[in-house]
């Protein structure tokens, strides 16, 4: 079996038409077509049937896809793995980290990788915490810093540090103006991230467990540096940490709507992939963060 060929293949499948799949790869749709019947004969078993004007896998062909991607990774990793120790273990990381947290935490945490490796080269991944699990799994990223990941077994996950996340709106908001409870807090709309996303996850629970509706989101999104602006310039309610809110970027005009029902405590945690390869500059990271992370990032 062709390693070419094997990439090739993903390719179509993941597009469903071999004219899309020969636009991307740049070849050919007879090179694509004969790249397939090497593969098939090989394996002895139709790879794709007809679908309308699409193709579409055979169970076969769903079991090559999945191994397939498994193997890639595999060979990327084995391929860096040897690099790492003929360069003499130069120092690289992919590390990704909850937008949530990024502010407050990876400008300690890098200055403590530094001083000790000073030669150490990082590449930083900044998104919400459902990406980057995901970005994990698949092998592009090392390790990532994030919410505490429970009862995954494709991560093994370790606890770093205790921080609280809590409502936050514009200093002038109306909601200061007088008391006010969970139930005020529906009156008003919210900028969250996805459904998907711990944080929002968490906040939508609070209020169905206490058979309130859930947030009303008018804004969606994914950027923690929009935050301060969209929540100062309208009568929008967020969800953010509370060292994001005390110490980020842009946050003075920001101020905490205290409720007892809305803080979150919460464990943030280093999470690396169960039996991947793991570089030894991550390797150093991860026990750096185990044995000093809390120490770290005060």
């Amino acid at each position: 079996m062709d390693f070419r060929d094997l990439a090739y293949f993903e390719t179509i499948a993941e597009t469903g038409h071999l004219g899309r799949a020969a636009e991307k790869l740049n070849r050919s749709q007879p090179a694509l077509s004969k790249s397939i019947q090497r593969l098939e004969e090989s394996l002895g078993a139709r790879l794709f049937q007809r679908d309308g004007r699409r193709i579409k896998l055979t169970d076969v062909g769903e079991l090559l896809l999945a191994r397939g991607k498994q193997l890639r990774i595999n060979i990327s990793e084995t391929e860096r793995e040897v690099r790492d120790y003929a360069n003499g273990l130069v120092g690289n990381i992919n590390l990704g980290c909850a937008a949530s947290m990024a502010d407050y935490l990876l400008p300690q945490l890098t200055e403590a990788l530094l001083e000790r490796s000073p030669k150490l080269t990082l590449k930083l991944s900044i998104g919400q915490d459902d990406v980057l699990k995901e970005s994990l799994r698949a092998g592009r990223l090392d390790a990532i810093i994030c919410p505490l990941v429970s009862n995954d077994a494709d991560l093994k996950t370790y606890p770093v540090l205790k921080d609280e996340a809590v409502v936050v709106a514009s200093a002038d908001h109306p909601i200061f103006s007088s008391r006010y409870d969970l139930q005020e807090l529906c009156r008003y709309a919210w900028v969250l991230p996805g459904p998907t996303v711990t944080a929002r996850r968490w906040i939508d629970n609070a209020f169905m467990t206490r058979q309130l509706p859930s947030p009303n989101v008018q804004i969606e999104t994914n950027s923690i540096s929009l935050l301060p602006r969209l929540i100062e310039r309208t009568r929008l309610l967020s969800f953010v940490a509370r060292e994001t809110l005390e110490y980020g970027q842009g946050m003075s005009r920001l101020r905490e709507v205290p409720l007892v029902e809305t803080t979150m405590s919460r464990t943030v945690a280093v999470s690396i992939r169960s039996g991947g390869y793991l570089p030894p500059a991550a390797a150093r990271m991860v026990e750096l963060l185990r044995e000093k992370g809390s120490v770290i990032t005060a």
